[in-house]
């Protein structure tokens, strides 16, 4: 599975940006996706993920509230809706997908995608 990560840029604080990862050569629907995010000088961190139904979604303490994330598996596409953004929440951003759990380990994803840059100026 190759995924794709999109909808990085920049965004004030309060802002909101729309992230979405998809895939080439299967199908998202088989794999629960995973978002984590890497700051500058940071480990790398969970920051949401929904199960391949969509009827389980689990978020990190500090986007509860503010992320949401959602899948169309006929359009083969997870997104993370990111409101209220804060400049802590400047990243890249990483779509993962799994058929394993916890979904907050990275160690249970097998595929991921490349990246996206998020940008929160305060």
């Amino acid at each position: 599975v190759q995924l794709q990560a999109s909808g990085g840029g920049l965004s004030q604080a309060g802002g909101s940006l729309r992230l979405s990862c998809g895939a080439s050569g299967r199908t998202l629907s088989r794999y629960a996706i995973g978002w984590f995010r890497q700051a500058p000088g940071k480990e790398q961190e969970f920051v949401a993920a929904i199960s391949w139904s969509g009827h389980t979604t689990d978020y990190a303490d500090s986007v509860k509230g503010r992320f949401t994330i959602s899948r169309d598996n006929a359009k083969n596409t997870v997104t993370l809706e990111m409101n209220s953004l804060k400049a802590e929440d400047t990243a890249v951003y990483y779509c993962a997908a799994t058929n394993s759990v916890p979904y907050r380990h990275s160690e249970v994803y097998s595929y991921w995608g490349q990246g996206t840059q998020v940008t929160v100026s305060s």
